[in-house]
């Protein structure tokens, strides 16, 4: 396994940095990783660690805002910023591993950037993979700090209106704890404007979510308290995919792929890709 990683200029000028596993062997085929909110690219070692070896350059950068990337944390000026530097990213990664099959895996927010770049795009790729995506906002945030934030956005953008915590990430303290750790990782509260185009966005892809037909498959933590579980039911249900698929892991919480038992998430997830063609035989 090689590692490397360098920064863009995205289409504000901003430093996008942005790192890539390649295997030793032949390139069977491509997983671009984009993460969730507050956190960072570096935070996939599982994905990577199972799957580079098994022949699948995995790609991942830090949104504006986030990680090593340029940006104000917390906030972002348009959800689109985040859609259109991953179009630069992909470009530079289609233009590397030419002909190879290619698959998006979004996390959380990652899901919702994810989804709202192939419906911004209409990128063609051979398989979107989700995890716990923010389809639909946790039973906690009450309907008023919705409205609030819709006020705030416009007169006060940049007022910092929720918190984010570790507790709920995982079951696995080792996981919380280097979250709580990390320097990468934005632990302050979310902006107005970032909350806004979060919950506008959420909008347009569940009213244009018919458009995606591409092979789907979504892993959801029956106990997420950072996104709301019926999310990913509702996604299920509005998507025209022919193969699509949703796996619910009761005993987990929000990162199924940082569980005390993500190697079932994986296998599944291995099983799956090697059904689209992706060559990947489950090792007995």
């Amino acid at each position: 396994m090689n590692k490397f990683e360098d920064s863009f200029k995205d289409i504000n000028e901003e430093n996008i940095y942005y790192q890539y596993w390649l295997p030793d062997t032949e390139i069977k085929s491509v997983i671009l990783i984009i993460h969730g909110l507050a956190e960072h690219s570096g935070r996939y070692m599982n994905i990577v660690n199972r799957f580079v070896p098994l022949g699948v350059a995995i790609y991942a950068l830090d949104h504006i805002g986030h990680g090593k990337s340029d940006g104000l944390r917390g906030y972002v000026n348009r959800f689109s910023d985040y859609t259109s530097t991953i179009k630069v990213y992909l470009d530079m990664i289609v233009k590397r591993q030419k002909g190879k099959p290619m698959f998006i895996l979004g996390h959380s927010m990652g899901g919702l950037i994810s989804l709202s770049f192939l419906l911004s795009y209409n990128y063609a790729i051979n398989g979107l993979i989700l995890s716990s995506p923010s389809i639909k906002a946790p039973k906690k945030i009450p309907s008023m700090i919705i409205f609030v934030g819709k006020i705030l956005s416009k007169i006060m953008p940049r007022f910092r209106l929720i918190k984010l915590t570790s507790g709920n990430i995982s079951y696995d303290e080792g996981v919380a704890d280097n979250y709580n750790k990390d320097p990468l990782v934005y632990r302050g509260k979310t902006t107005a404007r970032l909350a806004f185009e979060i919950h506008e966005t959420i909008e347009y892809v569940i009213n244009k979510a018919g458009n995606i037909m591409l092979p789907l498959i979504i892993f959801q933590a029956g106990n997420d308290e950072l996104v709301h579980p019926d999310g990913a039911k509702i996604l299920l249900n509005k998507v025209n995919s022919h193969d699509k698929s949703l796996i619910i892991y009761d005993e987990m919480c929000h990162e199924v792929f940082n569980e005390k038992v993500y190697g079932k998430v994986l296998d599944d997830l291995q099983i799956w890709l090697s059904k689209c063609g992706h060559n990947i035989i489950l090792k007995e």
